[in-house]
Order: C-alpha cells, then sequence, then structure tokens
C-alpha cells in the first residue's frame, strides 16, 4: 500500500512512524513534512489546501491511501476532491468536518442527538455583547466566563477567565475581525480527550488521553495548541470509557449519517468529567495533537490497515485493536515567545534521538535543523506507569538544546500522583 500523509506537525510525524511498522505500507510520503519526517518518509512541497494540487500529488505518486491531519484542509474540503478522484481518503467530508470547523453546527448536531454539552448563545453583533455576558459567568454563580471563537482556532480561540474586562476584549476582538462568539457555560472536571474512528454508524475507540492547554506549570498563562499529553488515564476506568462511546460518539455519528453528511475519519470528542456526568467540551475531525504522539506511540495493530479499513467502509469487520501495556507521555518543547509570535532560525541539537518528533522544524542548507513554527518538537516517552514514562520523556526533553525554547514540566504529574479523580 502506498500512502501520503498531508501536514507537517509532529503529529504527522507520529502517523508516519505507526504506518512504517505496518508491513503492508511499502512506500510512504509526506506533503510537505519538516525536518524530521524527511528521515521516514518522501517529502513534497504543496499547497495543503488546495484539493487540487494534493489530489494532482497524489496521481502522481499512484498513491492507495491519503491520510489528512490538520483540520483546515478537511474544513475546506480537500478529503472531497481525493475521494472524487478514486482515491482512498482517510478524513471526513466538508460537510461532516463542519463538527469542528463551526461550534454552532456541532452545538446543533449535540443538541439533535441528545448529547450533554456545556449551554451555549451565540453572538456575531457586538451591540448584544454585554447583555450576552451578563447571563453567562461569575454574575450567574459560574466561576468564570468562557469565550470562543465559532471557527478554527488552532487550539488558541478560547479565554476562560473571572475577569469580566477579559472576557469582554476576547470577545470583542473576535468579533472586530468578523468572527462569531460562543459563549458557554463553565463545565468543572478533568477533561478527556476520545478519539474514536468512525465510518458511518461505525465506532472503534482509541485509547483516551488527557492534554495540556495552557502554556505554564499548573495551568498558568494563556492557551496553546497543546503543551503535551499522556495515555491511557489511569483514574479513567474502561466501563466509563465505554459509556463516553455509546452516549456521545455514537449518538452523533448516527445523527451526521441520517442529516446525509457521515463521518469517516478520527472524530475527537473533548469532554469534561463533571460532578454531573461527562459533558462534551468540544469536537474534532481529526487526530489531535499532541495526544496522538502518546497514543500512537501505545497502537500495536497495523495502522496502515486501520486507516485503510475507516476509509473504504470496512472498519466494522477489523479485528479488536491491540495496545502495548504501559503508558505513553508527550512533551512539547516550544519555541521562545510562544503562544505569541515564535523566534525562529535557531538551530537545534538533540532532536534526532529516539523519541523525539518534529513539528516545527527545517533543515538548513548546510544541514542543521533549525525551529520554524511555535510548537518545534514532541518528546515521547514511555514506561510501564506514569513515573517511568514522565522520566523517560522528560529524561530525553533534557538533551535537547534550543535557544529561548520553553516547556511544561508538570505533564502528567498529577495523574502519576495520583491526584486526579472524575469531579
Amino acid at each position: 500500500m502506498r500512502v501520503l500523509v498531508i501536514g507537517s506537525g509532529a503529529r504527522e510525524h507520529a502517523l508516519l512512524l505507526g504506518l512504517r511498522k505496518d508491513t503492508c505500507v511499502d512506500f510512504l510520503a509526506v506533503a510537505p513534512g519538516n525536518a524530521g519526517t524527511s528521515a521516514v518518509a518522501e517529502q513534497h512541497d504543496v499547497d495543503v489546501t488546495s484539493a487540487e494540487a494534493v489530489t494532482a500529488l497524489a496521481r502522481k505518486l499512484v498513491i492507495d491511501l491519503v491520510i489528512i491531519g490538520p483540520e483546515v484542509p478537511l474544513v475546506l474540503g480537500v478529503a472531497d476532491a481525493v475521494r472524487a478522484a478514486g482515491i482512498a481518503c482517510f478524513g471526513p467530508s466538508k460537510d461532516a468536518a463542519r463538527i469542528e470547523g463551526s461550534k454552532a453546527f456541532a452545538k446543533d448536531v449535540m443538541a439533535a442527538a441528545g448529547v450533554r454539552t456545556a449551554g451555549s448563545e451565540t453572538v456575531d453583533n457586538p451591540a448584544h455583547l454585554d447583555a450576552a455576558l451578563d447571563r453567562f459567568g461569575p454574575a450567574t454563580g459560574q466561576p468564570a466566563w468562557v469565550v470562543k471563537d465559532d471557527g478554527l482556532a488552532a487550539g488558541k480561540g478560547v479565554v476562560v477567565t473571572a475577569d469580566r474586562d477579559a472576557a469582554r476584549a476576547h470577545a470583542a476582538s473576535l468579533l472586530d475581525s468578523g468572527h462569531p462568539v460562543l459563549l458557554e457555560s463553565f463545565l468543572d472536571g478533568p477533561e478527556v480527550s476520545l478519539f474514536c474512528l468512525v465510518d458511518g454508524a461505525t465506532v472503534v475507540p482509541l485509547l483516551p488521553a488527557q492534554d495540556f492547554k495552557r502554556v505554564g506549570d499548573n495551568d498558568a498563562g494563556p492557551n496553546t495548541g497543546g503543551m503535551g499529553a499522556y495515555s491511557p488515564l489511569p483514574w479513567l476506568t474502561a466501563e466509563a470509557t465505554a459509556a463516553m462511546v455509546s452516549s456521545v460518539v455514537e449518538p452523533v455519528a448516527a445523527e451526521l449519517v441520517r442529516r446525509g453528511s457521515p463521518f469517516s475519519g478520527l472524530l475527537y470528542a473533548g469532554l469534561a468529567m463533571t460532578s454531573t456526568g461527562p459533558a462534551v467540551v468540544e469536537f474534532n475531525c481529526r487526530f489531535g495533537d499532541p495526544e496522538t504522539q502518546a497514543v500512537l506511540a501505545l497502537l500495536e495493530s497495523p495502522l496502515g490497515q486501520l486507516l485503510h479499513a475507516t476509509s473504504t467502509g470496512t472498519l466494522a469487520d477489523f479485528a479488536a485493536l491491540q495496545w502495548a501495556d504501559g503508558y505513553a507521555v508527550t512533551v512539547v518543547v516550544a519555541a521562545e515567545n510562544y503562544p505569541g509570535r515564535p523566534r525562529v532560525g535557531d538551530v537545534i541539537t538533540g532532536s534526532e534521538a529516539a523519541g523525539v518528533l518534529h513539528a516545527g522544524t527545517a533543515r538548513r542548507n548546510d544541514g542543521a535543523v533549525i525551529s520554524s513554527g511555535g510548537r518545534v518538537l514532541s518528546v515521547v516517552g514511555t514506561g510501564t506507569d506514569l513515573v517511568a514514562a514522565r522520566e523517560d520523556a522528560y529524561r530525553t526533553v533534557s538533551s535537547i538544546r534550543l535557544p529561548g525554547s520553553h516547556f511544561r514540566t508538570d505533564i502528567a504529574l498529577a495523574a502519576a500522583e495520583g491526584r486526579i479523580t472524575p469531579a
């Protein structure tokens, strides 16, 4: 099987490493890739948002399966064009990708499917903002305002704050840039990232994970695209995971089928384990980053065959998934000033070590690996328990040198110390 992966992050690097272990995959290409993926797959420069360019490359390389990593090409309909060209594609249609592309659409689907989520209100007129803010936040007994960009924001369009002025400023900036604002009620409890392979009404869950959005230790600072993750979750039972699949993901998948927009690919449910049960924070239409790096580190089933089955309507016939024992922890090494405008162009040493996945990297003409984005590397450690997996990850992190870089030191720490319980 000849496989083309679309994207340039650590998620795509993880996918390529998983695909390389599948004996049925005999050719790997990535577009556009990064300095790390060049060692795993044939690299091609392509505009990932162009359906024509992606389809043309897949035809040129005689590809059997295209795997689209990022959300933007999916929301723009690139998967539709690839399938229309007669090539299997892992990733939902443009219509189904609205589950991530529009939070208002996702809320409507959840309401129709009877899935519990935060109460919300969409504001598209600045004149209505103040009255809407008064209906949320501390004034109504909630600990904070939750203000979201209704569209795609790479994980950085959300502000959760008890400061009304800060909530208003974020909402006003979104409205000024032409983006509708979604105000939500606050959900308490630890969060779960639940990845499910979905083929129409067929749903197959992967291991649950937890990610860390805030830039600093103890969840300090602004939201990022994700500073780390771990999997599985020692505080979440298999029964609780199964219940979330049956009460959340399966009804949403069935509702999309009912609407004539069946989902095909990876449906990511972000859930809060609240004091009154799980509730959906968000849906994504693709593998999450950095959770994918941890989850795929433990998958033993053949990844290429699994994603091909999902893409071709045969997921229901695939054998039960096999997982390695133990745990995986991902720690993101970020460039100076991230999540603001990152400093780039610095030489990185230690990036070729085992367990290091590349994201914002490039290779200079002299062969040196340099930083080229905000989240530069993902370092994955594994172990028999979370303590060992953390030690493995942070041992590698300590060997990496990138001027001005930063990382969280507390990824999976609370879980390793047994300090997390569902609310």
